[in-house]
């Protein structure tokens, strides 16, 4: 946990969602695009049976299905075809300031929050602008 006093104190755990719209890799991709527009989501995690993160699927990767799809007529496909793998999680002890020099140094708009190889929340660049919000 957090010892310092102020803005430093506070934790990703403090500030996380953890209620989550969650995909699994095998679910088709055009319902997962849908899904994602309905809730007016940028991206989702990706779930494996065993709760376990797999990947992301953002808007970024959406695009792709577009293209795919206006370019080359190609229609569907699954989750895992479309996601990404590369993924950067937080712990939920991780200090928030810490968080938001993240968000400053990469292009990311939010990031899985992991504890024991679990998924426990996700944190966006808003749920950081909040939290110090509050604290000012």
């Amino acid at each position: 946990m957090q010892k310092e006093i102020g803005m430093k104190s506070v934790c990703v755990r403090d500030c996380m969602a953890t209620s989550l719209v969650t995909l699994k890799p095998e679910m088709e991709i055009l319902a997962a695009v849908h899904l994602l527009l309905q809730h007016e989501f940028g991206g989702a995690p990706v779930l494996d049976d065993e709760g376990r993160l797999v990947g992301i699927l953002t808007e970024k990767d959406c695009m792709k299905v577009v293209l795919n799809a206006g370019y080359h007529s190609e229609y569907g496909g699954r989750v895992a075809e479309f996601m990404s793998t590369e993924l950067v999680t937080l712990s939920p002890d991780a200090s928030i300031v810490e968080v938001a020099k993240q968000f400053l140094d990469n292009s990311f708009h939010r990031y899985p929050v992991v504890e024991n190889n679990k998924l426990v929340g996700q944190i966006s660049r808003r749920d950081v602008l909040r939290a110090l919000g509050k604290l000012w």
